[in-house]
Order: C-alpha cells, then structure tokens, then sequence
C-alpha cells in the first residue's frame, strides 16, 4: 500500500510538473496533442499561389457547378436567404416595423398554393376555415387555438403574420423550417381570402361578380 501511494503521488506531480495546474496564467505556449486541428494549411483569399496554374489563391466555381441556393427574384431583384430584406423577415430592412402588404403577386395559382399548405401545416390545429377548431382542439389535445378571424389577427400586417407562421407565437411553433419562404408568403395570401370570405360584404365585389350572385 505504501508503494501504490508513493507512486500515485509521484504520477501526480508529474502530471503538475508538465502540465501545469488548471487556471494558471503562464507566457509559454500551451501543449497541443492535434495541432493541425488549430493551424491548419489554408490558401488566403486574394493572394498570389503557385499550387493552381493562374497563380491566384481565389479561383471561379468549375464549370458545370450546381449553386446550393437559387435567389428568389422579388420587385425584379434578386434575394438570397441570407439577405435581412422584406420578403425573408417580414419587416422593413434595418427595422423592427413590418411590412404591410404582401411582395408576391396575388394570383389564383399563388392562392392555391397557399390553401394547399394552410391544409397541411395550419389546418389541423385552425381548422381549415380559419376558426380555431382544428383536430387538435377537438381531441384536447390544444386547449386554446387562435381564431384566425378575431379582429387583432384581421388588423396584422402581412408581414406580421409571415413573422408568426416563421417564428411562431406562444405555444404555436415556428414553421421557418420546414415551410419555404415563397410558401409561408402564399399561406399569408391565402389566410388573407378566408378572412375576406367571412369578414366582406357583397358591395366588394366587382359588378359583374355581383350580377352573378343575384
């Protein structure tokens, strides 16, 4: 037993001696087991380099080379995911105000889409009219779900509600992830007839729909 303790506290201060104590500030430069995991070999961005035949460090995409993202192109400009603009926030750039009208085109096609994903994503706990009596509420399974046609979700911006459909809003969660922004933006659209299907009066139709319905 003595010898286990002599060679223990030996195996100890050794491992003081060369490894130093946790905390302590020292000039020297620390040990490192893998240090090609800090310094690693790496061509500086515009700088000159023998290793390709142009001599420059930066080179061109091959040809042929698949981009990760595709821009949305919105107003006739082209916008990465990347980018803090209106479509991809909901907000004014550089702002906390959000934007008040949607940036896509409402079109029948773009509505379309939008009741297709409502069905999917929104539908089950809304209720495909909007009225909060969705399939999770009927089994207890939300005890409480918005109204979609309560008039302080009527008075949201646009933009307000793509920022709830994208980051969510107490204990709905976000669907940033798993809906892609031109989607969220034709859910908005879509969101936007429903309310007008329940909240609008025959006098808002053009005269020859009109003439239809009489």
């Amino acid at each position: 037993m003595r010898y286990f303790i002599i060679t223990l506290g030996i195996l100890i201060l050794g491992v003081v001696l060369i490894a130093g104590r946790r905390g302590d500030l020292s000039r020297n430069r620390p040990m490192q087991i893998f240090p090609d995991m800090k310094r690693q070999a790496k061509l500086r961005p515009q700088t000159a380099n023998g290793f390709f035949p142009n001599g420059f460090s930066s080179q061109l995409p091959p040809e042929g080379t698949i981009a990760q993202e595709q821009p949305l192109t919105v107003g006739g400009r082209a916008v990465y995911s990347f980018e803090d603009a209106p479509v991809n926030t909901g907000r004014q750039t550089g702002s906390t105000n959000f934007i008040a009208l949607n940036p896509f085109p409402i079109t029948g096609g773009f509505l379309a889409r939008g009741e297709r994903e409502f069905n999917i994503y929104c539908a089950p706990c809304h209720g495909r009219t909007g009225e909060g009596t969705g399939i999770t509420k009927k089994i207890g399974a939300m005890a409480v779900v918005a109204n979609l046609h309560d008039k302080r979700i009527v008075e949201f911006t646009d933009g307000e509600i793509f920022h709830v459909i994208s980051q969510g809003k107490g204990v709905m969660q976000g669907y940033a992830s798993q809906i892609a922004v031109p989607d969220r933006w034709a859910i908005t659209g879509y969101l936007r007839a429903l309310q007008l299907s329940r909240l609008g009066s025959v006098d808002d139709l053009a005269p020859e729909l009109r003439a239809k319905l009489q």
